[in-house]
């Protein structure tokens, strides 16, 4: 009787375990937020009536719920709200979720802290044009689980060294959960949305990165 008890008190758990999201336009205190922190500024490609601010609930490497941010250009924000809904069903692990103006907009530091992050006005990685975080229409995911790999396979993140090799058997750590490879359904996810993933990419590899085609 008891151990049909505890079976019965566990499935409201499981079917409480709701994804909530919101998404809205750039207050003013998000605006200082983005100043202060250096991720927007007079001259960037986008305006910020043209972004938005999005938050939405995802499950941390504990399996743990919590409540993200990130900052996304309008056209694309359904479709990521819509894809962020599909990883939290399937309970995808995503180690944190903030602004990258939490970090000064240095992408270097949001990387270290295993941040998943959007909007960034910055040069794109070893370019002079505007990446597309710059629009805010690129998520860089579990960047150290994911890591940006060089022509020459240089990886500037010690965290991620070990994570060259992309296929982790069958192991159940939520670090080698969060690996995305080609025939992840996280890829699958952002690809029906009409996204593209950086682990595509030849020479280059920058397995954390997708992005919407800027079509301007």
């Amino acid at each position: 009787m008891m151990k049909k008890l505890l079976l019965i008190c566990s499935i409201p758990y499981l079917l409480l375990a709701k994804f909530d999201s919101h998404i809205s336009h750039i207050t003013p205190t998000i605006k200082q937020r983005m100043l202060n922190g250096g991720s927007w500024r007079v001259g960037c490609p986008v305006p910020l009536s043209a972004l938005r601010y999005i938050t939405l609930t995802y499950y941390d490497f504990d399996n743990i719920e919590r409540q993200g941010e990130m900052i996304l250009h309008y056209t694309v924000a359904k479709d990521v709200v819509d894809i962020f809904a599909k990883l939290h069903k399937m309970r995808y692990p995503i180690r944190r979720m903030r602004l990258v103006s939490d970090y000064r907009a240095n992408d270097y530091r949001s990387i270290e802290a295993d941040n998943t992050s959007a909007f960034n006005c910055r040069l794109a990685t070893g370019s002079k044009k505007w990446s597309n975080h710059s629009y805010g229409k690129a998520i860089d995911l579990n960047p150290i689980e994911n890591p940006y790999v060089s022509r020459r396979g240089h990886i500037s993140h010690k965290k991620s060294l070990k994570f060259r090799v992309r296929d982790r058997g069958r192991s159940t750590l939520p670090s080698d959960r969060a690996v995305i490879k080609k025939d992840s359904i996280v890829v699958k996810l952002f690809e029906e949305k009409g996204w593209r993933w950086g682990g595509n990419w030849r020479g280059i590899k920058d397995y954390q990165h997708f992005d919407k085609p800027n079509l301007k």
